[in-house]
């Protein structure tokens, strides 16, 4: 069925109210907008769906929520009766239509008759994850699009361990929704009558207590908290998303008493008003905390995304001027106190394991290893660090302290099975808090790390495509570069070249082929002979291309230097293509 086809299909069927109608009949003569929105279904991919908030196929609404969760729900009734009866735990951020399409979830899982625990309001991803393993359900959902513009909405889905659904496990949803070939066929019934059944239920605070307390368990250092607590300053904000009563309320009861919320960011609010881009990576969204930290004289800035999964952060450096950290050295930052920290405290296990992805810098990896840590890369994505952790709870063989990947999420402590701002907020709160009464600023500290370590710069660069032609154009660039791409690159050979989806580790020099023991994945990473690498993939949540850099050197100048050479020879040639 083409595109044209599939648009009056949708104002055919009667299973679809008149207002979607009527938004569909005001585009009838815009045939590239039709193509758009109905070139193809919006896929359910690993962990849910992600797209732009509207009507059609390719779009995120009540229909398409709809029939992912009648897929969800054949796949737990296949489960059996026992995961039928555990339910599902649905939470969801702040976002345009958050709360329609997560009641839209509880009453077609109800119809299906699989008990529900949404929460009264909006809540974290983070605490999504907790609670689905604190309440022992069968899956959990999430209505977030994380720190994508305000025109986006998204669905994730969590196993039972707490994690993203797997590759495996989303097939198996996937098969299900691909059965379904009209929104008739999906079993929903009215909100009365799930609640009259007991199947409908609402979470109390009870949750929120669990998870704030296993949440404070992480925290190492109370006493210097403490001590500094008169004089130590942080800026926080939610970025109008989930993170303000979880942060405010776990950095108060750690002990912190100086913390000042950006008041017009403070309030949860779809339309992300005050930023752009409602992206704690990005330094504009740090505009009016930043306003608000040099009028407070805070040393700290924490901004945390919609669903309060990432965090980015900003600080007062030697100079006393704010400067920011990027996720590569945050996430080393962390491991470096983290590690320290227990080791002089006696509690760093000797089985211990940091875990990162693939696309992250080694930096962190390095000092691990100096602490006898044993460092594991993922895939990227946060589902494959969870399912790293459910590995050692099974097998015993290593206990997960750490795990972060460089777009600006952490994890600490094993309550949740993703990233979480809320404590990493504490986390980084506490970090920063014990170099100041060190009389150390962050950027000192990682200075030092990079004096003992080699000096690490990253960075990241994303082509946007949009629809139909975009996604052939990234297409073409991967095929590009795994078939013609030069074998030196900044005048450094090219040593491996790890191709993701043949799950292949080609050796340049030795003429050697390993296999690579990872998930299938559309990734390539060119390691040069000097330890650098570049990686790219395409984004699994946005219409893009990701391209990421790592140059190690022995001093900044000369590695900053290295690093703008490579990148600008990589992006020359992507622009050729």
């Amino acid at each position: 069925m083409d595109y044209m086809e599939k648009y009056h299909q949708w104002l055919k069927d009667k299973a679809i109210d008149e207002k979607t109608k009527e938004e569909l009949r005001e585009i009838e003569g815009d045939i590239k907008e039709i193509e758009d929105r109905f070139y193809k279904d919006l896929e359910f991919g690993t962990g849910g769906l992600r797209g732009i908030i509207g009507a059609g196929s390719n779009r995120m609404n009540r229909y398409t929520v709809g029939k992912a969760t009648q897929g969800l729900a054949s796949y737990i009734k296949k489960l059996g009766s026992d995961k039928k009866k555990k339910g599902v735990v649905i939470a969801h951020d702040s976002r345009n239509f958050s709360r329609e399409f997560a009641q839209e979830a509880a009453l077609v899982l109800n119809g299906n008759g699989i008990q529900t625990f949404l929460f009264e309001d909006l809540r974290s991803t983070p605490q999504l994850s907790f609670t689905v393993r604190y309440l022992g359900c069968a899956a959990g959902i999430v209505i977030t699009a994380s720190h994508n513009p305000p025109q986006y909405n998204g669905y994730k889905v969590y196993a039972a361990e707490g994690m993203q659904l797997g590759l495996k496990e989303s097939e198996q949803v996937i098969e299900e929704v691909k059965k379904i070939q009209d929104f008739s066929s999906i079993q929903k019934i009215e909100k009365e009558e799930a609640i009259e059944k007991g199947l409908f239920n609402i979470l109390d605070k009870k949750i929120d207590d669990a998870f704030i307390e296993a949440v404070k368990r992480q925290s190492i250092r109370r006493d210097v908290i403490k001590k500094v607590s008169s004089d130590f300053t942080i800026v926080y904000t939610p970025l109008h998303g989930t993170g303000n009563k979880p942060v405010q309320r776990v950095l108060k009861e750690v002990g912190f008493k100086k913390v000042f919320i950006v008041p017009e960011q403070a309030q949860p609010n779809g339309a992300f008003p005050t930023v752009e881009y409602p992206n704690p990576e990005d330094k504009k969204a740090f505009q009016l905390a930043l306003e608000l930290a040099k009028k407070k004289d805070a040393h700290l800035i924490i901004a945390t995304d919609p669903d309060c999964d990432r965090v980015g952060i900003g600080f007062k450096n030697k100079k006393g001027e704010y400067d920011f950290l990027n996720g590569n050295q945050t996430g080393s930052l962390l491991c470096h106190y983290i590690l320290s920290s227990k080791k002089e405290k006696g509690s760093l296990p000797i089985n211990g394991a940091i875990v990162k992805t693939i696309v992250t810098s080694e930096l962190g990896a390095e000092v691990a290893k100096s602490y006898g840590i044993k460092a594991f890369n993922t895939l990227t994505g946060f589902k494959f660090i969870g399912e790293k952790m459910e590995e050692f709870q099974n097998t015993g063989t290593h206990e997960f302290i750490l795990g972060y990947e460089e777009s600006y999420g952490y994890l600490i402590g094993t309550h949740a099975r993703d990233k979480d701002g809320v404590v990493a907020s504490m986390m980084i709160s506490e970090m920063a808090a014990y170099y100041y009464d060190q009389g150390k600023t962050l950027d000192q500290v990682l200075d030092s790390l990079y004096q003992e370590y080699g000096y690490h710069y990253e960075d990241l660069k994303s082509i946007t495509l949009e629809g139909k032609e975009g996604m052939e154009k990234i297409q073409e660039i991967l095929r590009y570069f795994r078939e013609n791409a030069p074998t030196s690159w900044n005048g450094k050979k090219v040593l491996y070249l790890e191709d993701y989806l043949e799950q292949k580790q080609y050796n340049l020099l030795r003429k050697v082929v390993k296999p690579l023991k990872f998930p299938k994945s559309d990734v390539l990473k060119f390691i040069l002979e000097d330890h650098s690498w570049f990686c790219m993939r395409p984004s699994g949540t946005e219409p893009k291309i990701k391209f990421y850099f790592s140059v190690i050197g022995d001093n900044a100048e000369k590695t900053r230097m290295m690093a703008h050479n490579l990148i600008g020879e990589v992006m020359k040639t992507v622009e050729s293509i």
